[in-house]
């Protein structure tokens, strides 16, 4: 009964997920396309890249599905696994393994909104594994 409690609970907030992901990615692709000052050019898309790819890999904005994809991409899996190569990509550029400006405050910015859409995630799951059997 509790996994279509929370096939229920996800169906209901999948439609609130697709507009997240639609604002996060349409952000994204305007930060690539549009200078509008320094900080849009050098920090939205480290916000909203990671935050939609969340949303997008842990098929939160679709009926919901039990499969091996989605067995595998658990909320904690899935936000360490960003984590890591976010995190990664920064060290990398530390290290001037390739041609880029490493930037302290992209480390913020990879988690400011990746890590409230995985606290929303984890509460919504949370919330019906606590629930009362009906």
């Amino acid at each position: 009964m509790q996994q279509n409690d929370l096939s229920n609970i996800h169906n209901k907030y999948a439609p609130y997920w697709a507009i997240t992901f639609a604002i996060l990615l349409g952000t994204g692709l305007l930060a690539i396309s549009f200078d509008f000052g320094s900080f849009w050019k050098g920090y939205v898309l480290d916000m909203a890249g990671p935050a939609w790819a969340y949303i997008l890999f842990r098929g939160l904005f679709t009926a919901k599905a039990d499969n091996i994809w989605t067995r595998f991409f658990t909320p904690g899996r899935t936000l360490i696994i960003f984590l890591t190569v976010c995190f990664g990509i920064e060290t990398l550029q530390y290290f001037k393994i390739y041609k880029s400006t490493f930037d302290f405050w992209d480390l913020l910015a990879y988690i400011s909104i990746l890590i409230p859409l995985y606290l929303i995630d984890t509460g919504i799951i949370r919330k019906v594994k606590n629930a009362p059997p009906i």
